[in-house]
């Protein structure tokens, strides 16, 4: 069936060439040069899409368009305006718009809003999906992968108990919701829970923000402490907190520990990098969460939950279809879950289309590689970073020197990103990574071991 266009702008010339090239297209065409006109044909029920400039003589389209949606709410209007300015283009997000087109604008780049805007909803199937993730969005976790359901298994066993659990895995992998989602179901669920990074702490952070008399511990009781980032606590606060946890056990508040890390503990225990006595304490139980790279399985049930919830959030009202979720699946997302419900918020904001495809999702993230190689005037390079790191280091114990083995462990905080960006970047191939890295492979399969480097795929 024909697809019938309403368009409006009170350019004689402008109305024609789009009128021609609209007909030429296959669609069905009723122009006017005045707003008041639009208005009765859609309050009439024609138009299966509005095309209309902002202005037209004393007229704006903006004043009647909040009305006309609230008539036919699932009209798709496209707006075209001379007066290019940021007001004129959020005013037309504002009033609802579909898409908005400063002048003079490409034609291809009209047509190919046209045909978007009348592509039609979500089919039958993504619809279904769409009921899912309503339901699923609420729930702690999500993901049906084999990696997954180990994690759910630890933690159905720690719920019942008092344990303190260990969580390891890469930044935005979701460490704090397990830890919160063992609180919620424990028998310390009427409790608080008190998330507190300990990356850096010095003295004053522990004897009085941890364990001072107004401090996390003594609000956290009843409940759990959740603490962030324990793989960068100094030594110095390590060696207090050690102190702290031997003490008097009948004056500290009744708290459940939940530890969260980076960088697996192990390693850095054997290494010097970490108190063994500390690791001790707080591996009682430890759940190591997989990066997303390791459950692609899981992408298209978290990217439709984060759908819903960016809709709840305030954001427009999306699907993505089967060809977005499938190249969604190709990215190494090195910032895990965190990193693609950002990424899903910015192409629901910045996407003019209800139904987003691989087309919205390659442009987006082509936008995000040249930013990530893109230097700015200015940036840090990494001799800075380096160098602001290990001074960080000696400077938290000062005025003593830091423990011996300070090299050894330096090279092994280097090393394990290195091997395991060698090995993502190779999909888990050990000899390609080894050959990348300029190193045997057997050199390679003893660091992987030593420093307790995931592999992703095998050979």
């Amino acid at each position: 069936m024909t697809k019938s266009i309403l368009l409006a702008d009170d350019d004689n010339s402008l109305r024609f060439v789009l009128s021609q090239a609209l007909t030429k297209e296959g669609y069905s065409v009723r122009a006017t040069g005045n707003v008041s006109t639009l208005a009765k044909w859609v309050r009439d029920g024609e138009g299966d899409l509005v095309v209309s400039d902002v202005y037209m003589g004393d007229e704006c389209v903006f004043d009647t368009l909040p009305a006309l949606r609230t008539t036919r709410p699932q009209l798709p209007v496209i707006v075209m305006s001379a007066q290019s300015t940021v007001t004129t283009a959020l005013n037309a997000s504002g009033a609802g718009a579909y898409d908005y087109l400063p002048k003079p604008f490409d034609l291809d780049d009209l047509l190919g809003a046209v045909r978007r805007a009348l592509s039609g909803g979500p089919d039958a199937k993504s619809r279904a999906q769409s009921s899912k993730a309503e339901r699923e969005e609420r729930l702690p976790l999500i993901g049906r992968s084999q990696a997954m359901q180990e994690v759910y298994r630890v933690m159905a066993r720690v719920t019942g108990s008092d344990l303190t659990v260990l969580i390891e895995g890469e930044s935005g992998s979701g460490k704090e919701r397990v830890g919160r989602a063992i609180h919620d179901y424990s028998r310390r669920a009427q409790g608080p829970f008190i998330a507190v990074s300990v990356a850096g702490a010095d003295r004053r952070v522990v004897d009085e923000d941890l364990f001072g008399e107004g401090g996390k511990f003594r609000a956290a009781e009843g409940g759990t402490l959740f603490l962030e980032d324990v793989d960068d606590m100094p030594m110095e606060a390590q060696t207090r907190f050690v102190g702290y946890l031997h003490g008097d056990g009948d004056a500290r508040p009744a708290v459940r520990l939940i530890a969260a890390a980076q960088k697996p503990l192990g390693p850095m225990a054997r290494t010097g990098a970490f108190r063994h006595d500390l690791y001790y304490r707080l591996n009682v139980v430890s759940i190591r969460l997989p990066p997303l790279r390791d459950r692609l399985e899981d992408i298209g049930d978290l990217a439709r939950a984060f759908v819903v919830r960016a809709k709840r959030e305030g954001l427009p009202d999306k699907t993505l279809d089967a060809s977005a979720i499938d190249l969604l699946k190709t990215h190494d997302w090195p910032g895990n879950v965190r990193e693609l419900e950002n990424f899903l918020k910015r192409v629901i904001a910045l996407s003019a289309v209800n139904v987003i495809t691989a087309r919205e999702i390659e442009q987006e993230l082509s936008q995000s590689r040249a930013a990530l190689t893109t230097p700015e005037e200015g940036e840090e390079t990494f001799d800075d970073l380096v160098t602001r790191r290990l001074a960080g280091v000696f400077a938290a114990h000062a005025p003593d020197l830091p423990p011996e083995g300070l090299y050894d462990r330096v090279l092994a905080d280097v090393e394990r990103p290195l091997i395991q960006l060698a090995l993502q970047a190779t999909k888990g191939n050990q000899i390609r990574a080894a050959s990348v890295l300029g190193i045997n492979r057997n050199t390679l399969r003893k660091k992987i071991q030593v420093l307790g480097v995931r592999t992703g795929r095998a050979d």
